[in-house]
């Protein structure tokens, strides 16, 4: 895709950012995306459809976008078709497995496609490396993909059945970084207790974290049902709709991934990585995600954080965003019914401002 795209190495929590570009030399340029070519792979894209009619310049042929969550390729694949014959895609993931797969899903487009294991943290970086500092739509599907959740020995899934079988692993990357069960066995209480408190929004976050605490003096905290275990004899969510391992799984999963720190990060590239006119799309699944991405289009939107009493602005911030949807797009009730998984999907879409370019 990008002549001489570089590796490259160091600077991060990653590791080595390895570039590598899904060459089929003679292949087509375009495909159309089609139910019986997505049912080969186990993901579905939310809001595929959506995220279609959203791109703005990054939805015409010979468009740069930069999908950060790859996955297995299907938002890829679509918005690849959308912007033949000329359109290039830059992708990239923290999950190795998923790359493997979108290799292989997107191979057909040939030179239109580079593939790159990494964080979106890096997007500004990897975009240079690649020769496309500034691009012309960002997509970002947040959350998990059926591969992970569906995989036992990734370590996100609380089903009783297998629980023994299930490492507490919970990494994206499986390549770097410490597993969901490293951190239980050296996090203190009170960093536990704000773990279960902000990104599971628990109730008894504290007493969770005391059973777990006194737990693992007695033994490792090692599998799921490990932690299923504690979870019941600390009553946690008793008398909740959903299975009451639900927010502390999410909570543990965001803390050893760093998701918001990640996506903060992101974020704040936005302006300086999209082209004027260019457009934003964030996929969300749960309130921490959407109203971090919410709050925080709203402040590229505003531009100025002067004090409101001050007559004249002294920070000299523009705006450089406009929101496109004032109200997150959700899945309709077709969508939800082909795939549960979808239901809590929320889409938010803005613009880069020329004025502030």
């Amino acid at each position: 895709m990008f002549p001489g795209c570089p590796s490259l190495s160091g600077g991060n929590r990653w590791g080595v950012i390895s570039v590598r570009a899904a060459w089929h030399p003679g292949a087509p340029q375009s495909l159309s995306p089609s139910r019986s070519v997505q049912s080969q792979y186990p993901h579905l894209p939310v809001l595929r459809d959506e995220c279609l009619e959203q791109l703005g310049p990054g939805g015409e042929p010979g468009a740069t976008v930069a999908d950060c969550t790859v996955g297995t390729g299907g938002h890829a694949e679509a918005i690849l078709a959308r912007t033949a014959p000329g359109g290039k895609l830059i992708g990239l993931d923290r999950d190795e497995d998923a790359l493997a797969l979108a290799r292989r899903r997107l191979a057909p487009f040939g030179e239109r496609v580079t593939l790159v294991h990494a964080s979106f943290r890096e997007l500004a970086r990897v975009l240079a490396a690649c020769g496309a500092p500034r691009v012309h739509a960002v997509l970002v599907d947040l959350g998990m993909s059926s591969l992970q959740l569906d995989a036992g020995e990734r370590g996100f899934r609380f089903a009783e059945q297998g629980a023994d079988e299930a490492p507490l692993d919970m990494r994206m990357d499986r390549s770097s970084g410490p597993t969901a069960a490293e951190l239980l066995q050296r996090a203190d209480e009170d960093t536990l207790a704000r773990w279960f408190a902000e990104y599971g929004e628990l109730p008894g976050a504290r007493r969770l974290a005391r059973s777990l605490v006194a737990e693992r003096r007695r033994g490792a905290l090692a599998s799921a049902a490990d932690l299923l275990r504690v979870v019941r004899a600390a009553g946690i969510g008793r008398g909740r709709r959903h299975h009451p391992a639900t927010l502390v799984f999410q909570a543990l999963r965001i803390a050893v991934n760093d998701e918001l720190g990640a996506l903060e990060a992101l974020l704040d590239q936005v302006p300086d990585v999209l082209l004027p006119g260019g457009r934003l799309l964030v996929i969300s699944y749960h309130s921490l995600e959407d109203r971090a991405v919410k709050q925080r289009i709203a402040a590229l939107e505003r531009g100025c954080i002067c004090p409101p009493q001050l007559p004249v602005c002294q920070c000299g911030r523009r705006p450089a965003l406009r929101r496109v949807t004032r109200k997150a797009i959700r899945p309709g009730p077709a969508e939800v019914r082909a795939n549960p998984r979808a239901r809590s999907a929320r889409l938010r879409v803005a613009e880069r401002l020329a004025e502030s370019a």
